[in-house]
């Protein structure tokens, strides 16, 4: 029987949350290797840092609308 393929969600904080303690526990009950864990870490906290610089854009780019809107 072939294996299913693992899936992890890490497009929103929330996701990457319950994603890292979920691969804590597999470690932690020797179901996944300590190095693969940290590979999906480092995987996580990519996407985090991603996510971080999105809304800060995000949030810039409405502070410029909010300015350029009071001068007018």
């Amino acid at each position: 029987m072939a294996e299913r393929r693992k899936v992890i969600k890490t497009s929103t904080p929330a996701e990457i949350r319950r994603t890292l303690g979920r691969i804590s526990n597999m470690v932690l009950n020797g179901e996944l290797d300590p190095k693969a864990a940290n590979s999906i870490i480092t995987a996580c906290n990519a996407v985090l840092a991603g996510i971080r610089v999105d809304d800060q854009q995000r949030k810039l780019d409405e502070l410029e609308r909010l300015v350029r809107d009071s001068r007018r």
